[in-house]
């Protein structure tokens, strides 16, 4: 899929807003993604991760075993995208503000993982997951993502395969352009949930 296609199914999805948005990051952004409208369609869904895993598939040398996402925004195309590539699917959550494996889920040394998120902006989410996963022994092959929003920027520690790339400004909170000061902001993520 093109950056305009899938740019397109978050525009018919409503998912593609304007704004003053908290970032997860902490980082404010005049545009939000809102993947949970996206994730509400599953032919919507599944078209994006029919995508991505065919992405996958063709820039990795070697393929996973197993997926990995964060919680709670990475489940959604976590599992899709392991269905469409036949693998398990699982997820770490934060307990105690870590990211860890629970809900019995395990990973040995010999799985070779491929870490799904959604939306990528600054990588610090990808990161913890990276580490989480790493230190059951596992190896991480890369990361994939439904977009990009660093453009390219985001250090996630592993190879980062995108669907697609879409740079939009963020910045920190005191260094807002007076357009974007002017306007309430809004946390519409998912990170700090219990």
């Amino acid at each position: 899929m093109t950056r305009d296609e899938v740019l397109a199914e978050f525009r018919a999805a409503g998912a593609l807003l304007e704004g003053h948005f908290i970032l997860s990051s902490g980082l404010r952004s005049p545009v939000f993604l809102q993947k949970a409208k996206v994730f509400a369609d599953p032919a919507r869904t599944e078209k994006l991760c029919r995508a991505l895993a065919g992405k996958v598939k063709a820039e990795l040398s070697e393929q996973p075993t197993v997926i990995v996402s964060p919680a709670v925004g990475g489940i959604v195309p976590g599992y899709e995208t392991a269905r469409q590539m036949g693998l398990k699917a699982l997820y770490v959550e934060r307990e105690n503000g870590e990211f860890t494996l629970r809900r019995g889920f395990e990973l040995s040394a010999d799985d070779k993982v491929l870490v799904v998120e959604d939306i990528v902006t600054t990588g610090l989410s990808s990161r913890e997951c990276i580490e989480a996963i790493q230190a059951t022994g596992a190896t991480v092959l890369a990361e994939a993502c439904l977009v990009d929003r660093s453009g390219g920027e985001a250090d996630v520690g592993v190879p980062l395969i995108a669907l697609t790339e879409y740079k939009v400004p963020a910045y920190p909170a005191d260094q807002l352009p007076p357009e974007l000061e002017a306007i309430p902001a809004i946390k519409p993520g998912s990170r700090g949930l219990a």
